[in-house]
């Protein structure tokens, strides 16, 4: 009778040993490494004797917040010592193969900013404005959140989507033109996601019903529709601007008595009815996905059609109708290119967007809460090199506007950690 001795030590081995995973070193290095720069960069290089100024305020709050002056030095150095700490913590629990909160990643994000910040304005007689960088993240991010919400629902019916960029443009050029000619932005946001709808609908057409790999239908939408609509902006709109590409602009609708908090109230209540509509979209959504009928048979057909369909669900017509949705919401996106901002038409004026929300849906790991975080991320990164530039800092300008591409390409490179998209994604449904 012969005895299987890995069984034996499986059966001697302590529970906790058989389970024992390998440490994560990625992120504890990460942190390591940011809080080495902001202590041999930040802290060492902030003159001694200067002064960071920060505006927290705007003339419209309840109540007048003073110029906050910092020392810049002491203060540098103080947040880089934190940060230190912070990466001491996150080398503590990885050795001890435990995981910290979210609180963590989000407590050392923000004293990093701090520090850059205290270190970028240190002895200059420019004030950083945080509302205003503020409210720049939130108008930058909604396109990307719009789109990313977008890719969100197609793909997790199983269809990808790299046609968001071109229904984030088509969005946009329809909502300019019905504005114009109707000269209401109303009917132009009423309108974009007509146009997010077409380019779904054809992603549909080819994917869906005639089996076409969906990553290169995606490219060729793009491409469509950055021909179409450059066409007609050199031919139409250009000849007739008064007609078909007059600006338009959604107005402001503050919400009376929140508009007026200290430096939230300007950034999240004092918006367009499309950013409202964001709001509410984002929530919804977490909700339905996982929470409601709809949600788990789009979140089945992306992940086992085959399971899907024995309990009598049409995999096709929900990948359909998701994909078809999901490009009315990239059209509400691209309406604030245009209307949302009070701008006319451009030719390519997405520029890439829709390739930045892909990488956030990605990032946020096909989880809404998650794709809006990463998108304010996207966002943030834009909105602050666009605000140095203007009051001078030693950091290039043109390494300022590479932030949000250089998070894109660590996102997408998977620098997040493991990510598994739907089972099923980009596999056409054959009975």
């Amino acid at each position: 009778m012969s005895i299987d001795t890995t069984a034996v030590q499986a059966e001697q081995q302590p529970e906790g040993e058989a389970r024992l995973q390998p440490i994560r070193w990625k992120f504890p290095i990460t942190y390591a490494v940011l809080a080495l720069l902001a202590l041999g960069v930040f802290a060492a290089f902030s003159p001694a004797g200067t002064q960071t100024q920060f505006r927290l305020a705007t003339a419209a709050d309840f109540f007048t917040i003073p110029l906050v002056n910092v020392p810049a030095a002491p203060t540098a150095w103080v947040l880089g010592i934190a940060l230190a700490a912070l990466a001491g913590l996150a080398i503590h629990f990885a050795v001890r193969r435990r995981r910290l909160g979210v609180w963590h990643p989000i407590l050392f994000g923000v004293l990093f900013v701090l520090a850059f910040l205290v270190w970028a304005g240190a002895g200059r007689d420019a004030v950083i404005p945080l509302v205003t960088v503020l409210t720049g993240t939130l108008a930058l991010s909604v396109p990307l959140i719009f789109g990313a919400m977008c890719g969100l629902v197609g793909e997790r019916s199983g269809i990808i989507n790299i046609a968001i960029e071109g229904q984030l443009l088509a969005g946009a050029f329809l909502a300019a033109v019905a504005a114009s000619f109707f000269t209401s932005a109303y009917v132009g946001l009423l309108a974009a996601p007509f146009a997010g709808a077409a380019v779904g609908a054809l992603l549909v057409l080819f994917s869906v019903k005639y089996h076409v790999n969906q990553i290169i239908v995606g490219v060729v939408l793009n491409v469509l529709v950055i021909g179409v609509t450059s066409f007609l902006y050199s031919t139409v709109l250009t000849q007739n601007a008064e007609l078909w590409n007059a600006r338009q602009q959604l107005p402001r609708l503050p919400i009376p008595g929140l508009s007026q908090i200290p430096i939230i109230g300007p950034v999240l209540f004092n918006q367009t009815i499309l950013v409202y509509l964001m709001y509410a979209l984002v929530i919804l959504l977490q909700i339905f996905v996982f929470k409601s009928r709809w949600g788990l048979r789009m979140r089945s057909v992306g992940e086992h059609p085959k399971a899907a369909d024995t309990v009598g669900v049409n995999v096709n017509r929900t990948r359909a109708v998701n994909t078809i949705f999901a490009g009315c919401i990239a059209g509400l996106g691209g309406a604030f290119f245009t209307v949302g901002q009070g701008l006319a038409f451009g030719a390519e004026m997405s520029a890439g967007q829709g390739f930045i929300a892909l990488a956030a849906m990605i990032l946020g790991r096909w989880n809404p809460v998650g794709a809006l975080c990463a998108a304010l991320l996207f966002g943030f990164s834009t909105s602050i090199g666009n605000v140095l530039s203007t009051i001078g800092t030693p950091v290039p300008s043109e390494m300022l506007l590479m932030l949000p591409y250089i998070i894109t390409i660590f996102a997408v490179a998977g620098f997040v950690g493991r990510v598994r998209p739907p089972a099923a994604e980009g596999v056409p449904y054959i009975k």
